[in-house]
């Protein structure tokens, strides 16, 4: 038994990081900042109030982002908000920090779900057979006048 806590003590004094590495409360598999208080929570969207300024908040979810390593990561800085966006496979859709910092600085987590990637691939649709009746017309204009100049020649 001594031998055990001797091999035990060993390992805590050797691998103190591991002993204290902070385990943060998640939702979506994504860490939420510590000391933060939850406002509204279902099962898509957590908002959560914290007392931390929008830069500390951004550094967080910065810093969460590198160490997790998460690919197709997109930061978008709006006036009033930094929206940090995934537009890869992870659970979570968007972070949205506030810059209005009177009551403090609120954070939302999105849930990924397929309505914006189905209006997305929707528009797109849309937007594909706009153009190609544009370049119809256009072919069709340009044709109809190239056929009555041929006309004209051949009169000639």
């Amino acid at each position: 038994m001594k031998k055990y806590l001797f091999i035990l003590m060993v390992l805590s004094l050797s691998f103190p990081a591991v002993i204290s590495a902070e385990e943060y409360e998640k939702f979506l598999d994504l860490p939420l900042m510590p000391g933060a208080k939850t406002a509204q929570k279902s099962e898509k969207r957590l908002e959560m109030m914290t007392g931390a300024s929008h830069d500390e908040v951004l550094d967080f979810y910065k810093n969460v982002i590198r160490e997790e390593g998460y690919p197709d990561i997109k930061f978008r800085e709006w006036k009033d908000a930094t929206y940090i966006e995934d537009d890869g496979s992870l659970d979570w859709h968007s972070i949205t920090i506030s810059k209005d910092e009177t009551d403090g600085t609120t954070v939302a987590i999105v849930k990924d779900n397929f309505k914006w990637i189905i209006s997305t691939l929707v528009i797109r649709y849309i937007g594909v057979f706009v153009v190609l009746l544009v370049l119809f017309f256009g072919m069709s204009v340009s044709g109809g006048i190239l056929s009555r100049l041929v006309k004209k020649e051949d009169k000639k």
